[in-house]
């Protein structure tokens, strides 16, 4: 379904290629608009005050318009590959229906195409219906066939259930003219306002005069169209609209959760009417970052006759210049853009124009689940983020979330005189450890949920080789998530936390590079290994202050309190009012929490909406889970000199002073940036010398 850009909610919306670059490097706008454009300049964002900054900005011929997209994704055979083949004599594919209201194209070819309305099988030649069956079966897999004779052409569909059986046929006769025609689309009829097939499908098969095409989907996101196997010349086939590949197909049986181990118990897509490929919007403008520019937050400030929108992206430190380094959580700001939030599932606290703009386009988000609630699973950077604002509301909390948290801790990195390099959680995952070995200490943003497992491992070695990891978030390294190009991939399971969708267990694999996704825990990796806790809970309404424990009196951590002189601290914030809340983490010895993990500070008294993390159970029932609702700030102090710091909560960062004045947790924050930056290769004496 090809869609007009709804700007309703937003009159100028875009993305930039690429999304984060190095000094001296180009960028791309690509825009979307339904007013006329005034004036593009670019601007800094992560400074105390932004700054307009005077780089050239060069527009294109092609300029500012009102832009479409399409949704929906399908199988496209084109007329130069069929014609390849010779004369078709039949085509055959398995066949997994989803939910598929109103009228949905299973075949299409030249006039002629199988449809499914309101769950029953029509055919129709030139539009007009010729045959019909009764309802086929949701969540079964079938055999499709369609094929030609002196008879016409023929659709034979059968189950493969026996508890579902199911033999129909419709039959096109010869005086209806029904013929294979020129191409062949599965899941589409490529009209423009039609929506696309919900289903899975699996093994294609091409029967001609001149051979035969097999397609036997890869559980490897492919590069591009997929060649076919079998008898005579190979044909190409387009996937078109990004659908998720490496999902379950009729050979499952549960022998094996690996596709790696079983690839052809994995070798179905699943098509969806609201999937998206990356979009290919013609760029509108672009620029040069000057080569001597500091990394940081920038933006396209674009304004309209009626308003000004900032379409950010990153400029990245592309070598060390400084002792620490910010790590931007880009994975988190993805995987949360676009989200639809319905309001059935979800109580408001305020409206926010880009959760508008969402609903009004019918885009997904990686929390969101397809209209046939299968779980969004795969999604570009090459879109609209509208979320990814410095004025950014979240819906549920009615507070700033994610990137103007973020904003808020830099301005502050910045006010303070303190220096640092930075890089996104993408360019991480592409550079490797190389990326953090010249740093002695590293710092996350307010929430870096997701993590690569290449970011993992580089996290490890930067420790273990002496470097301080300094967690500033809440919810930290929990899912696992893979990265290429442009796109980035996160699957769910009824395994996981259970608060957005749930898919099968079975169908954890990414196909990206078919690793387990899901939480790194249950693969030995992630936070409580690395860092020593992890979500306990989550809530909306209010956050709470940290109070100290006894334990972070000892000689050995006070450090982290220089100039602290209250017990308790982060009475106040711009997230929910306070310095623990919204996701917040405590440790877990069961689930992996190492013993040299020590609680310096801790939060309790959370109301009854913050709900504990579904994944977690306790020995002791619903009484040590009742004395376990609180957040955690935790410290591990290791034999190399490293240290490891988590603040245990999103609302931390927010809790920061956003002016010149000081509080506590300004203070406790200065105290690890300061000792961070010692080189790590001195002694931990120096350092306690601080």
């Amino acid at each position: 379904m090809k869609r007009k850009v709804d700007h309703s909610a937003m009159k100028v919306v875009g993305y930039t290629t690429p999304w984060s670059v190095t000094p001296g490097s180009c960028i791309d706008l690509h825009l979307s608009c339904s007013e006329s454009i005034a004036s593009v300049c670019v601007t800094r964002l992560d400074t105390p005050t932004e700054l307009e900054l005077g780089w050239p900005i060069q527009p294109l011929e092609t300029s500012a318009s009102h832009q479409t997209f399409d949704q929906g994704s399908y199988l496209r055979l084109n007329k130069e590959e069929v014609t390849k083949i010779g004369p078709v004599t039949a085509l055959s594919f398995e066949l997994y229906l989803t939910r598929n209201p109103g009228e949905r194209t299973v075949v299409s070819t030249g006039d002629f195409s199988v449809r499914l309305l309101n769950g029953k099988l029509v055919a129709t030649v030139a539009g007009n219906p010729v045959a019909q069956s009764g309802a086929l079966p949701e969540k079964t897999w079938l055999l499709f066939r369609l094929s030609r004779s002196v008879n016409g052409l023929q659709a034979d569909v059968r189950s493969t259930d026996p508890f579902a059986p199911i033999n129909v046929s419709l039959n096109a006769p010869p005086e209806t003219g029904a013929v294979f025609g020129e191409s062949i689309t599965i899941c589409s009829d490529l009209q423009p306002e039609s929506a696309t097939l919900n289903a899975k499908i699996s093994h294609i098969v091409l029967e001609a005069a001149n051979g035969r095409a097999v397609w036997n989907f890869p559980t490897l996101l492919p590069d591009g169209p997929l060649k076919s196997c079998g008898e005579g010349e190979a044909l190409y086939l387009d996937v078109v609209n990004q659908p998720t590949f490496c999902t379950l197909s009729r050979r499952w049986n549960g022998s094996s959760f690996d596709p790696r181990v079983v690839p052809t118990h994995y070798d179905a897509i699943h098509c969806h009417d609201d999937d998206m490929a990356p979009l290919s919007w013609p760029c509108t403008h672009w620029v040069r970052v000057p080569e001597d520019v500091e990394a940081g937050i920038y933006a396209f400030a674009i304004k309209s006759e009626t308003t000004v929108e900032r379409i950010v992206f990153f400029v990245s430190s592309s070598n060390a210049s400084a002792p620490i380094v910010v790590i931007l959580p880009t994975a988190t700001y993805l995987a949360y853009s676009d989200e639809f939030l319905p309001k059935h599932l979800y109580p408001h606290k305020c409206n926010d124009r880009a959760h508008q703009f969402a609903i009004d386009n019918n885009l997904r988000s990686l929390y969101d689940y397809h209209s046939d609630a299968s779980g969004v699973s795969i999604c570009s950077y090459k879109k609209p983020k509208n979320t990814l604002r410095d004025d950014y509301t979240y819906p549920l909390s009615g507070s700033p979330h994610n990137l103007p948290v973020d904003l808020h801790f830099l301005r502050f990195l910045h006010r303070h005189d303190i220096r640092f390099d930075l890089i996104t959680d993408h360019d991480l995952d592409e550079r490797g450890p190389d990326a953090l070995k010249d740093y002695s200490g590293v710092f996350t943003g307010s929430h870096p949920e997701y993590i690569s497992d290449g970011m993992e491992a580089s996290f490890r070695r930067f420790v273990t080789e002496g470097g301080s990891l300094g967690c500033l978030g809440g919810n930290v390294f929990a899912a696992g998530v893979a990265f290429k190009d442009d796109l980035m991939e996160l699957r769910r399971s009824a395994m996981e936390a259970g608060r957005t969708w749930d898919g099968p267990v079975a169908e954890l694999a990414l196909s990206i590079n078919n690793k387990p996704g899901g939480f790194l825990r249950h693969r030995g990796m992630g936070e409580f290994s690395l860092i020593g806790s992890a979500i306990s809970l989550m809530g909306f309404e209010t956050a709470l202050p940290f109070k100290r424990t006894d334990e972070s009196y000892a000689p050995d951590v006070r450090w982290i309190f220089n100039g602290v002189e209250n017990e308790t601290f982060g009475h106040d914030g711009i997230v929910l009012g306070g310095a623990a809340g919204y996701e917040v983490d405590a440790t877990d010895p069961h689930l992996g929490t190492s013993q040299d993990t020590i609680v310096v500070a801790r939060a309790t008294g959370f109301p009854d909406d913050f709900f504990h993390d579904p994944t977690r159970w306790y020995e002791g029932g619903e009484a040590e889970e009742a004395q376990r609702r609180c957040a955690e700030m935790t410290l591990r102090q290791l034999t190399n000199g490293a240290c490891i710091f988590t603040t245990g909560s999103v609302a931390w960062l927010g809790a920061l002073p956003g002016d010149d004045s000081m509080n506590d947790v300004g203070r406790i924050t200065l105290n690890l940036l300061k000792r961070f930056s010692v080189c790590r290769t001195q002694e931990n004496s120096r350092l306690a010398a601080m």
